[in-house]
């Protein structure tokens, strides 16, 4: 991989995973909690998001096996569903926020690459970095879906399932991580046509 390419991914990794925690923090701020707020979460210091496994130790393994994409994830944002007033559907709602996030980020730079295309403004390398910011958030937005604990996927998940399933809760948040990182590197895939279908859709061309 093209050593600038590769530096240009990280950037675009590092600051689509802190837009998707910010905006978790700040619909959590809209519902009515400070958690986020008080603790210094709303700001685009990458040093206030980055987290050992996901910014760092992830995208570097996945760059020595030679994956095509970095992707990653952030610190959490932190929210108090006590300070909620309807904490199981409002924490779907600060779920959502991420995965929305990226895809909106994708969605404008998608537009920006068509508007170029059509002004004849658009150059080979400027293509190919839209494209790379538009891959990546579509990985991240599709990725945060995937109901496994900690990602979004789960608390959406949990919004939705009946009472009486507590137990169930509890024990997928106990394993998620060991079956998170089974997910990403065993089944990974199943995602793959699903990020591939969002990514050709908003007109991308380098896959």
């Amino acid at each position: 991989m093209d050593p600038i390419i590769l530096v240009f991914q990280l950037i675009v990794l590092i600051f689509s995973v802190i837009i998707h925690e910010i905006s978790h923090g700040f619909v959590a701020y809209a519902l009515g909690d400070r958690t986020a707020k008080d603790a210094g979460r709303l700001t685009l210091n990458p040093l206030k998001h980055i987290e050992l496994f996901g910014s760092i130790i992830l995208p570097l393994m996945l760059f020595i096996m030679q994956s095509p994409v970095l992707f990653g994830w952030a610190k959490p944002v932190p929210f108090n569903p006590m300070n909620l007033k309807n904490p199981k559907r409002d924490s779907g709602l600060i779920g959502l926020a991420g995965p929305i996030s990226n895809f909106s980020v994708a969605i404008i730079f998608a537009s920006i690459l068509k508007i170029m295309t059509v002004f004849g403004l658009l150059t080979d390398p400027l293509a190919i970095f839209i494209n790379i910011i538009i891959l990546v958030n579509i990985v991240l937005g599709t990725f945060n879906l995937v109901p496994i604990p900690p990602l979004d996927g789960s608390k959406i998940l949990f919004a939705f399932l009946p009472r009486g399933t507590e137990e169930f809760q509890i024990m997928l948040e106990k394993y998620g991580f060991f079956i998170l990182l089974f997910f990403l590197f065993f089944s990974f895939s199943i995602i793959t046509p699903i990020i591939l279908a969002i990514y050709h859709f908003l007109g991308g061309n380098l896959l």
